[in-house]
């Protein structure tokens, strides 16, 4: 592995990552979502937990699944994530990043919006930062 990045550089990186996972739901003016990409963000054995209004953990498989559905068949469209705040905290080959969030969409034809806060637990890998883990909890 190469010599660490200075704290910008990774801070950086890690922005675009993050920034790159909310993109890849993102299904507004008939852009297909593209939630297939986590693949490549995130580790095979990653652990992607929803904390409310229902506790469920899930492998990134089952997390898939049936996002690309829901964002694909015509039940939630003009879809789209953000990041509205985030701490990020890194410490050598890993980092954790916990922010803030909205979304907007139709769902079944209605608006459909919310937010809630997401943590996202990175670790540095021979290709690079990759996320490791996330959680969700939606607040509305």
């Amino acid at each position: 592995m190469s010599l660490p990045l200075p704290l910008p550089e990774v801070k950086a990186e890690l922005d675009r990552l993050t920034a790159e996972f909310f993109d890849a739901f993102d299904n507004r003016d008939g852009r297909p979502a593209d939630v297939a990409r986590l693949r490549r963000l995130m580790l095979p054995g990653s652990v992607i937990t929803v904390a409310e209004p229902k506790y469920l953990t899930y492998s990134l498989e089952e997390f898939i699944g049936p996002r690309e559905l829901l964002l694909s068949d015509g039940r939630l469209t003009e879809f789209h994530e953000w990041e509205t705040s985030e701490h990020t905290d890194i410490a050598g080959s890993v980092a954790c990043r916990i922010g803030g969030y909205r979304k907007s969409g139709l769902l079944n034809g209605e608006p459909y919006e919310g937010g809630g806060t997401k943590t996202f637990q990175f670790v540095r890998t021979p290709d690079g930062w990759r996320i490791s883990a996330f959680s969700w909890h939606d607040e509305s």
